[in-house]
């Protein structure tokens, strides 16, 4: 019964963000992994850590989450849930060696901070992933629409990307949008990243 319930409010919340709009934003191409890769990717994903802000001084995290905030308010004016997607943000992206700044841009241009936004392929969240990475790395009871999960997997991904890339960080978000050999979309989420989202440790 609840498997069935929780279907249909899965199912219903597709169809409000389709009706809504789609994401504009690419989609990741599926590629076929080596089983070494397969595997880091799998635990990478699986891993439950403790989704806390990780400085070295509590007031630089106070700072962070305080200028990060203000640029948020518009897009995402529930203070409970602008604080807890930065949080994770911030926890995710670190995790997997990624600038937060950075995750905050790929969000800002791929859903523009749309928790149930789904593409015309059907990516889906904040990070616009592509389900086929469920099947691929993680369980199938995994839901793309949850915060957590939906970063942990795009992240993870991305960080993926920049491997393959070897730091190459315009053809990985190429990679992760799934137009490589463009330069509108890397251009973007970096125009993004260095107007928007920049940070100094000061507040604006």
């Amino acid at each position: 019964m609840r498997a069935t319930r929780a279907k249909r409010i899965a199912a219903l919340a597709i169809a409000c963000a389709l009706a809504a709009g789609s994401a504009s934003a690419g989609d990741q191409v599926y590629e076929p992994l080596s089983a070494s890769v397969q595997a880091a990717l799998s635990r990478a994903v699986a891993d439950r850590g403790v989704p806390n802000l990780e400085f070295a001084r509590k007031e630089d995290g106070t700072r962070w989450l305080a200028a990060m905030s203000a640029q948020l308010a518009k897009r995402v004016p529930d203070d409970g849930v602008r604080s807890e997607l930065l949080r994770t943000v911030h926890y995710e992206a670190t995790r997997a060696g990624l600038d937060p700044q950075l995750v905050l841009s790929v969000i800002d241009v791929e859903s523009a901070f749309r928790k149930y936004a789904v593409s015309r392929a059907g990516a889906r969240g904040y990070m616009q992933v592509m389900p086929f990475w469920v099947d691929l790395i993680g369980r199938r009871e995994h839901n793309l629409f949850h915060l957590r999960t939906n970063l942990r997997y795009g992240c993870t991904i991305l960080r993926h990307y920049l491997d393959l890339e070897r730091g190459d960080l315009f053809r990985a978000l190429g990679r992760y949008n799934g137009s490589l050999g463009s330069a509108d979309y890397p251009n973007r989420v970096v125009s993004v990243w260095h107007s928007v989202y920049r940070y100094d440790g000061k507040l604006r």
